[in-house]
């Protein structure tokens, strides 16, 4: 017998979606979870729309930092070149983490569940 309870329509209105669309601002990093889980992470810097809290602000971009763990968002990510200008389409999540200092940490990041390359960025010969 299960001991959970049917979803209610309440439970339907919550939770976090999240789709950016901006430029990779770093090379994407390959690295593991202490659980040997890997992770490709990558930040993009995205524009700032208006709105009524950032009326008269001068900052016109924010930096968002991603992370993918599904083997084909992984793949797809870690093709991406600085520059390149992509949509993530995720979810909110906070990481909790101890430092090196062994102090405990957290970090707001974007988990990508579907991610895709918009335009690539055009490299330009270097003249001789």
């Amino acid at each position: 017998m299960s001991t959970s309870s049917p979803a209610t329509p309440e439970d339907e209105t919550h939770g976090s979606t999240v789709v950016l669309r901006g430029r990779v601002t770093a090379h994407p990093e390959e690295r593991a979870l202490p659980s040997g889980d890997p992770l490709v992470t990558f930040r993009l810097s995205v524009r700032r729309r208006p709105t009524p809290l950032g009326r008269g602000s001068k900052q016109t971009t924010d930096w968002v930092d991603c992370v993918a763990g599904s083997a084909r968002v992984r793949r797809t990510a870690s093709a991406w070149s600085v520059g390149d200008e992509v949509e993530v389409d995720g979810v909110l999540r906070r990481r909790f983490f101890r430092g090196r200092d062994g102090a405990g940490s957290s970090r707001l990041e974007v988990e990508a569940l579907r991610v895709r390359r918009v335009r690539k960025v055009q490299t330009r010969p270097h003249p001789d």
